[in-house]
């Protein structure tokens, strides 16, 4: 049975479609697993399992030492914004008096010539002077321009004469805000959460790591599950125990303390940069060959 003759053609000037499929030329798919997903006990900022934890309004878990150092480093820079934008305004308003009082002394300049002196000067409105003291047709105002500019010429491929741009420094905001969900954040908003840990009995004898369950229905917390987080007490539960019983009876499970519906936070579950959870847990890359090169260069695909 003949071959194709796509398959075995090697001896043209460009790739065909066969060699482009080989060489892994197009959009290639791969499903995320376990490793690509935040667990839900894990710090948003270091990725390591919560150690004293703390949680925002929006349900972004943080460990302590970690967010308020993020919190610190947000104030600062917002201090160092602060003091540039401050001298900014003062070197703006130094430059502006500056110009009011040399336009003042030419203007005084130009009074005391066209007064006292032996022949009248005139100025145009731009302020240079008629070197030969009238200006009409026969004035040389041409000249004196063309002098100014090659006076003050910037050479941008001279390194010492190169112009530079002046950089302004808009006025900072001076709200701290989540890293995570780049709302506005403040200390005093977060509050410490704390995971119902299983017991030494229930627990498997092969598991390593701490596992956490609902203190009402005893199962086991992973991030398949929608978490509940009440803000006043701290305790956290399953969405279908926080529903059933928190929400309709008004007072956390756990230490009997009241809670109001706005208490009731619920907590975000664990994503990746590219993919949240349950939701296109794809990754995708598109491979295109260099022109020229014969180098494959990847480059991520681009979002729909």
């Amino acid at each position: 049975m003949p071959q194709r003759h796509s398959k075995n053609n090697n001896d043209l000037a460009f790739f065909t479609y066969e060699e482009k499929r080989k060489l892994g030329y197009g959009t290639q798919r791969e499903r995320l697993g376990k490793d690509s997903i935040k667990p839900f006990d894990a710090c948003c900022l270091c990725l390591k399992p919560l150690i004293d934890p703390l949680a925002c309004p929006k349900g972004h878990t943080f460990c302590k030492e970690c967010i308020l150092e993020c919190l610190l480093a947000q104030k600062k820079d917002i201090k160092r914004k602060l003091i540039a934008h401050d001298s900014q305004k003062k070197q703006e308003k130094e430059e502006e008096e500056e110009k009011l009082v040399l336009q003042k002394s030419k203007e005084l300049d130009a009074f005391d010539q066209q007064n006292h002196g032996a022949v009248p000067q005139y100025y145009d409105r731009s302020g240079s002077q008629d070197k030969n003291g009238f200006h009409g047709a026969n004035s040389v105002k041409t000249t004196s321009f063309e002098e100014e500019a090659l006076r003050t010429m910037k050479a941008f491929w001279l390194p010492s004469a190169t112009p530079e741009a002046t950089v302004k420094v808009d006025a900072p905001c001076t709200d701290t805000i989540c890293p995570e969900g780049q709302e506005k954040l403040k200390l005093k908003s977060l509050f410490p959460i704390s995971f119902t840990e299983e017991n030494a009995r229930q627990k498997s004898s092969k598991s390593v790591e701490k596992s956490y369950i609902c203190p009402s229905c005893k199962s086991n917390l992973t991030n398949t599950m929608s978490l509940v987080a009440i803000s006043t007490c701290g305790h956290v539960f399953c969405k279908k125990c926080s529903d059933k019983f928190v929400a309709t009876d008004k007072v956390c499970l756990m230490c009997n303390k009241p809670c109001k519906e706005r208490n009731l936070i619920n907590l975000e579950k664990g994503g990746t940069g590219f993919a949240a959870h349950d939701d296109h847990l794809e990754a995708k890359n598109f491979k295109y060959l260099g022109s020229g090169s014969g180098l494959g260069l990847v480059k991520p695909a681009p979002k729909e």
